[in-house]
């Protein structure tokens, strides 16, 4: 029998201008990645450029932050905090209603699903930390050249602020890049990729019925259970094409919701 080693998670104070934001459960790698993802996403800056400092402090279990004077952090953080469900606990100041007011994604640009399912294959041979523990959750953005960046951990929706984090700091434009997850896609994780701009999420596993709403809203495709040889859409923006089902003869492999 083998025996995975476990997987590890850390409590890591976020402090950002001298105000303790929240203490989050965090795999140690890439935390600078998740820094500043987790700040886009929650819409404390737009640009690499907003933070002065960042100081990641392990050992202390803190990262600190400094922002730009011109960046508001106190009237943002003090706003309702909405704590996400499921493992690597997380918070978030967004509520289903304000991501409503998220810019509407306009891509006209469509993928074939063999080419999802293939991405989708790729990503989980390049999860070390999943291939090691068997307990992480990971997140991977996808270029136009089929180029995929992968961060992982304890959290769903931290690996997602983390690869999102990856893409500030390298100024990636998310009208080429798709991302896949691993895990449960929610309301505050769709509420990530909306933010950065995302027109395709897709996941191993499902949706929930508030993250298909919105996703509907803001006109991104959603696209759920990415396994083997289907998938399920739960939207209706045309991006996703079935050549699978072409190509085998069989029955419909691309399940549409209406």
């Amino acid at each position: 029998m083998h025996k995975k080693s476990c997987p590890e998670e850390y409590p890591i104070t976020l402090v950002v201008n001298g105000y303790e934001v929240a203490v989050f459960q965090l795999t140690h790698q890439d935390l600078e990645d998740w820094a500043y993802g987790y700040l886009f996403s929650e819409g404390l800056i737009e640009h690499k450029n907003d933070i002065v400092s960042l100081k990641v402090e392990p050992d202390f279990g803190a990262i600190r932050v400094v922002l730009g004077n011109d960046i508001d952090a106190e009237k943002m953080l003090s706003k309702k905090k909405h704590y996400t469900a499921g493992c690597g606990r997380g918070v978030t100041f967004f509520s289903m209603t304000d991501v409503k007011t998220f810019t509407k994604v306009k891509s006209k640009k469509s993928y074939r699903l063999s080419d999802l399912l293939k991405r989708r294959a790729e990503f989980a041979k390049n999860s070390p930390l999943y291939l090691e523990t068997g307990g992480m959750h990971g997140a991977c953005i996808v270029n136009e050249a089929g180029e995929m960046t992968v961060r992982e951990d304890i959290g769903r929706h931290n690996a997602v602020d983390k690869v999102i984090g990856h893409a500030v700091r390298q100024g990636l434009n998310p009208k080429n890049l798709i991302l896949l997850t691993t895990g449960r896609v929610s309301y505050e994780m769709l509420s990530k990729a909306a933010k950065f701009g995302f027109s395709i999420i897709g996941s191993r596993t499902a949706a929930t019925k508030q993250a298909v709403q919105l996703a509907r809203y803001l006109n991104i495709e959603l696209v759920g259970y990415l396994r083997g040889k289907m998938a399920i859409v739960y939207t209706s923006t045309g991006r996703v094409i079935d050549d699978v089902t072409e190509q085998a003869g069989t029955q419909p492999n691309l399940r549409v919701l209406p």
